[in-house]
């Protein structure tokens, strides 16, 4: 349930573009093209779209497609894949304000997602939107509540042992933010989610990428999402 950076960067990306001159491939000495238009996703790659970060991840190569352009991605997947996430945002996350739109249509186990990672100290964090057949946050520490963007979000917290992360194999925190009320669509201040959890004592350190994602375990289904930030 990673995007992990080290993977993205030693696979090629099966990339299906409306103008091929527009896209550097994805080398391992190139991990980031620059996109100027619409592409095709199906294999783990990382980059750019005109301003914004794209990143899809998948624990097999099967069964996945992600359309990227300004500010908007379209995701299918299937259980082929096992787990999958996929999204846009940035490749340095903040304390931000991020505005989304979109349609999420899963069945199974899939999550909508503000997802990222801080480093120093390592922590995996998902502020979660919505979400399928299985709530994300079963089994998990609860800590608090937090409400924020006109709904209450319950906090967990867990521990990920000798885990895949940004940083290879590591032991690090896992923060979630889960939502009681499901939405697609609106406005998520992250600045409360990362203050509430600091105040219960959930550390967080610099910000690595962050991207409103959707992820996919051992499942199928589809999402289309427009995302802005401030």
């Amino acid at each position: 349930m990673v995007a992990l950076i080290s993977l993205l960067v030693l696979c090629s990306a099966a990339i299906v573009l409306a103008a091929p001159a527009d896209l550097v491939a994805v080398t391992r000495d190139n991990p980031e093209p620059q996109l100027a238009r619409r592409a095709t996703i199906t294999t783990s790659s990382t980059g750019t779209a005109n301003g914004y970060y794209y990143s899809l991840w998948m624990q097999d190569n099967s069964g996945v497609s992600m359309d990227v352009e300004t500010g908007q991605y379209s995701l299918t997947w299937s259980s082929s894949a096992v787990d999958v996430v996929g999204g846009i945002g940035w490749a340095t996350g903040s304390a931000q304000a991020i505005t989304y739109s979109g349609t999420f249509s899963p069945s199974g186990n899939a999550y909508l997602s503000v997802y990222g990672w801080t480093t120093s100290p390592l922590v995996e964090y998902y502020i979660t939107e919505s979400f399928g057949d299985y709530n994300p946050s079963t089994g998990l520490t609860h800590m608090g509540t937090v409400t924020s963007d006109g709904g209450t979000y319950d906090i967990y917290q867990t521990v990920r042992t000798n885990a895949p992360s940004i940083q290879g194999t590591q032991t690090f925190n896992q923060y979630w933010s889960v939502r009681q009320s499901k939405r697609v669509g609106g406005t998520v201040t992250t600045s409360s989610h990362f203050n509430a959890w600091k105040s219960l004592g959930m550390a967080m350190g610099s910000f690595n990428y962050q991207i409103l994602a959707t992820e996919g375990y051992e499942s199928s289904g589809s999402s289309s999402i427009t995302v802005s930030g401030a």
